[in-house]
């Protein structure tokens, strides 16, 4: 069965980054620049895409008018060291990363694509460190991405810092998920953490806050198996009618 909506590459050299950087961009069937649309910016993007299954869901909820009209947006990384320089927190690449999302992505999808040009409309979404940056950009720049899709967030004592440290969280939407499983998660750098205790202690600070959050503990464990069962609800709470 084929695709309703169009899936397009688009390129952009990134100047803080040094590379050409892959945007991947799919519109919805009925798209028409003559409507407005959010923009859905997924960090590890070809996973979202492949295993979370971005386009079929896109296909569906949009079918169906169960969600706003939304253009789905998705960025990836070389290998696992790449991605670890540019999402970990003390990456080396993690700030360039920031600037090229701010400064080369928002820019870009504003020009070729009608947006909302405001906070509200855009929303960065990610798993595990791909959450984390999510969170964290959104933290630091509320009026540049008002939104946030994080599954299976990398937290530590860094992360709750800058969360804290945050003046206004309230015009932020968080969409927040954690596995019941993740106990014992192999990292990049090979060591093993507990994802799940510092999730809690995340959830308790967001808890008490002024803004829009939403939480839920899965059945499951750090893989895609659990977040693409998870995904749908995350698009329906964010983007739903």
């Amino acid at each position: 069965m084929g695709r309703k909506g169009k899936m397009k590459d688009y390129t952009i050299n990134s100047q803080y980054l040094e590379e050409a950087m892959t945007l991947k961009v799919y519109t919805p069937e009925h798209y028409s620049p003559l409507y407005k649309y959010h923009f859905c910016i997924m960090q590890d993007g070809n996973d979202y895409f492949q295993m979370g299954r971005a386009a079929t869901l896109s296909d569906q909820l949009h079918s169906n008018e169960e969600i706003e009209n939304t253009i789905f947006i998705g960025i990836h990384y070389q290998d696992k060291y790449d991605r670890q320089d540019k999402y970990h927190p003390d990456g080396k690449k993690n700030g360039d990363y920031i600037n090229f999302l701010i400064r080369e992505v928002v820019p870009f999808l504003d020009e070729e694509f009608p947006g909302y040009h405001m906070g509200s409309g855009r929303t960065l979404a990610g798993d595990s460190l791909a959450g984390t940056l999510a969170l964290l950009t959104a933290v630091k720049f509320p009026n540049i991405f008002g939104n946030v899709i994080m599954q299976s967030p990398y937290v530590d004592d860094h992360v709750m810092e800058v969360v804290k440290s945050a003046n206004n969280l309230s015009p932020l939407t968080i969409y927040h998920t954690i596995g019941n499983e993740e106990t014992d998660v192999v990292t990049t750098s090979g060591k093993r953490l507990d994802f799940l205790q510092p999730n809690h202690q995340l959830r308790d600070y967001l808890n008490r806050k002024p803004l829009s959050y939403v939480y839920h503990e899965l059945d499951g464990d750090h893989t895609w198996g659990t977040w693409q069962k998870d995904f749908k609800r995350a698009l329906l709470t964010i983007f739903g009618k």
